[in-house]
């Protein structure tokens, strides 16, 4: 007996026939054919099973009884005289001797088909999501988060990490997004905040005497969505290993996660170590972009040298980078919708030309470069039938929009990119500090707690924008999965980098109290990373959105539709907590 059932709906074999079973789950359909006759299917979390309705009386067991009701079948098992080789109960069928209702679904229509349901409108499917899992395409998903979770808590536990919890209330820390905060109750005008991520915890870790800690970390950023980010909450492998180095680091990943993703994803191949290391100058000169897809072969030339003063407006003292596609067989409107698509995704305009079979430049700016043809050929190595997209403007704006040009040319025309494996890399050598765009002075380019390259002597000697960090990326399939760094564990050196972004040793002291009082006790060289959970399991289930993944997922603008979250709370609840509300003022 298993719960209030003797089989599952995905149990039952053609070995069974004869016996009495009881079965349980949702009502999903009934094809009637008379008044005393009619096939129903029933699914529970397993699978489905057929039961034949074949007397007056077990037909009005089901009178008024909508699908999607509960229902605990018992019979008698016998052969389909009718068989279905595509379902694993497909050779058999219950015949009920009783049926009961055990829950009614009181709605004649549903929201939505439960087996279509992904072709539903997404508010719809999150506003029931309740409904949407029940979708078996939909729950596997989960169930596949269940399993690669489970796999990598036995992966890490097998390299010799202990699995332990950091605090969900603590204080507010620069992480590079927005807290949520807490109001304290016992504690007037103060908040706990919730962590963006366990850094400051694993780091203390490390020097309390832990050699390797992980955890599946909840991390918590108010921040907006996209398609492979959600936004409030996410979850991390979150790991830091002690007396290691940056390399310690990329050796225990590539042992963890290759298999993984080999075993449950919709690609059975994956790089093997040592994953290839690009430094992020390179990534940007040569895929512009810092998380380059390598299943595609494109990368980017520099053509400001033979283009740059051509005539043509927009290239005129501008970096030129170009990208050239062998052998392209795309259309006039398939060119068009490759150059939407980057300026959609970039802000920037994308050009182009081709050489043709005669040896002539045509189309896009050909007519630009018609007096040095010849130098345009030498210096790309063009070959007749070769497309070439351009992309022109201030050096990191034209290896972005080139980087773009380069993944729409990969993923629009067949011929440079392989889609049917996992391709990981990792992007090395991050500059410690970088121009903020927005305050337009000198900030952390990535980690503030990241131990630069050259250590004091760089921070003291070096032009702040050329020093670099011990700072890493892991990069799948053009997807950022994880940043993680060699730690900063010197106080010295961490005050002198907090120092170079106008923030003295009182604000170190205040700002990480416990981090720094702890370093100057001793600590050791350490390092870690955090590789998105959501996103592997995006990347390994194949979909294009991280909310297919998550079991409760929160709409675009960080709504939970179902449970009506954010939401307004009780006066006396504010008052507990000392917090008063002021709108803002409409129209202001």
């Amino acid at each position: 007996m298993f719960q209030s059932r003797t089989h599952t709906c995905n149990e039952l074999r053609l070995s069974d026939a004869g016996k009495t079973v009881t079965i349980v789950g949702w009502y999903e359909n009934m094809r009637k054919v008379s008044k005393n006759l009619g096939f129903l299917i029933l699914r529970d979390f397993y699978g489905t099973t057929q039961a034949v309705i074949e007397t007056e009386e077990m037909m009005a067991r089901l009178s008024g009884v909508n699908t999607e009701s509960t229902l605990s079948i018992t019979g008698v098992v016998r052969e389909r005289s009718s068989k279905n080789p595509n379902l694993p109960t497909g050779e058999i069928e219950v015949v009920p001797t009783d049926i009961q209702v055990l829950g009614r679904c009181r709605y004649n229509e549903l929201p939505f088909e439960i087996n279509h349901s992904k072709e539903a409108d997404e508010n719809a499917r999150l506003k029931y999501r309740y409904l949407d899992l029940r979708n078996p395409a939909v729950k596997d998903r989960i169930v596949l988060r269940c399993n690669v979770v489970a796999e990598l808590r036995k992966s890490m536990t097998e390299h010799g990490f202990l699995e332990i919890t950091t605090p969900i209330l603590t204080c507010s820390s620069p992480e590079g997004a927005r807290d949520y905060l807490v109001p304290s109750r016992n504690h007037p005008g103060k908040f706990y905040a919730l962590p963006q991520a366990p850094q400051q915890f694993k780091q203390l870790l490390m020097t309390s005497g832990f050699d390797r800690y992980f955890q599946i970390a909840p991390c918590f950023r108010d921040e907006d969505a996209r398609a492979d980010r959600s936004p409030g909450e996410f979850y991390q492998l979150d790991m830091e290993m002690a007396f290691a180095s940056q390399d310690d680091v990329f050796s225990v990943l590539e042992d963890v996660l290759p298999p993984i993703f080999a075993k449950y994803g919709v690609y059975k191949t994956a790089s093997s170590a040592p994953f290839k290391r690009i430094s992020y100058h390179d990534a940007m000169e040569i895929y512009g972009s810092d998380k380059p897809d390598l299943r595609i072969d494109l990368t980017l030339q520099d053509a400001t040298a033979c283009m740059a003063d051509c005539g043509f407006g927009p290239f005129e003292g501008q970096n030129v980078k170009a990208v050239v596609f062998s052998d392209f067989k795309g259309t006039r409107k398939v060119i068009d919708k490759i150059c939407a698509d980057v300026e959609v995704q970039t802000g920037n305009k994308a050009y182009w030309f081709r050489l043709d079979e005669n040896g002539e430049l045509v189309g896009g700016i050909s007519k630009f470069l018609a007096d040095r043809k010849e130098a345009v050929i030498e210096a790309l190595s063009l070959k007749p039938g070769d497309f070439v997209g351009l992309a022109a403007g201030k050096k990191l704006a034209a290896q972005k929009t080139a980087g773009v040009l380069r993944k729409v040319l990969g993923n629009t025309v067949e011929g440079h990119m392989n889609k049917e494996c996992y391709e990981f890399c990792w992007i090395v050598d991050f500059p410690m500090y970088e121009i903020g765009e927005e305050s337009g002075k000198l900030e952390f380019c990535h980690n503030p707690f990241s131990m630069p390259q050259g250590g004091m002597k760089d921070l003291t000697e070096k032009d702040p924008l050329d020093i670099y960090a011990y700072q890493y990326d892991l990069v799948c399939n053009g997807v950022e999965l994880s940043s993680g760094a060699v730690r900063n564990h010197d106080p010295e050196i961490m005050v002198k980098a907090f120092e170079l972004v106008g923030l003295g040793e009182d604000d170190v002291k205040a700002k990480f109290p416990a981090m720094y009082n702890a370093f100057c006790y001793g600590a050791p060289p350490h390092a870690g990373i955090a590789p998105g959970v959501d996103r592997m399991v995006m990347l390994i289930a194949g979909e294009e959105s991280i909310r297919e993944i998550i079991p409760f997922p929160m709409n675009k603008t960080a709504q939970d539709v179902m449970m009506g979250a954010p939401a307004e709370v009780d006066p006396q609840q504010l008052k507990d907590v000392h917090i008063q509300v002021v709108m803002p003022e409409k129209n202001a």
